[in-house]
């Protein structure tokens, strides 16, 4: 079985950008860069978080500890060791407590800032796995609306090749495949 199947790959005719949904395991993705749904520790947790620090090895948990936590909404780069992908950005999603509490800007800060942070390392492809909607019960819809609309955002500041949205079940890469032409159409 391979690591990942492609559900839907465009290239934004605004931003030159190929905008890629997978089906398929983050931690096996060779790219510039994945980015790790983490925890404000950084030290490594459940889902996607876990799975990223047990693929990478115990240099990641070493250098993540001088990293002196994230907040909520921030992005912090380390290399990615043992994964494929040459670097980890890591982002701390927001718990979220009925959309009340900007949830949703928060959300948002995670995908801009962790695109920031790449342009800033010069990286070109990047993938993101579904922030904030495995334990902090982020509702998936709008949490796959903030990501695609925020990736696509960002991508016409230029410097991207491919970013990937890697979605671990089917539901999830329904949900990307039917939102994704809609933030591209409206770019």
């Amino acid at each position: 079985m391979p690591a990942f199947e492609t559900i839907r790959s465009d290239l934004s005719a605004v931003s030159n950008t190929r905008f890629t949904i997978i089906l398929g395991d983050i931690t096996k993705l060779d790219v510039d860069a994945i980015v790790n749904a983490a925890n404000s520790s950084l030290l490594g947790g459940g889902g996607v978080d876990g799975a990223i620090h047990r693929a990478a090895g115990p240099e990641l948990v070493a250098e993540c500890r001088m990293l002196n936590g994230c907040k909520t909404g921030q992005a912090k780069i380390t290399r990615g060791y043992r994964l494929p992908a040459k670097h980890v950005i890591h982002t701390v999603g927001p718990v979220w407590n009925g959309g009340g509490r900007g949830e949703q800007d928060l959300l948002t800060s995670c995908y801009r800032n962790s695109l920031s942070l790449a342009m800033d390392h010069g990286l070109k492809t990047i993938a993101f796995s579904a922030i904030s909607t495995g334990i902090y019960r982020f509702p998936v819809e709008p949490a796959a609306m903030i990501a695609t609309r925020t990736a696509v955002a960002e991508s016409m500041r230029g410097g991207f090749s491919e970013i990937i949205f890697c979605c671990f079940g089917d539901e999830m890469a329904g949900i990307y495949d039917r939102l994704l032409p809609g933030a591209l159409a409206k770019a």
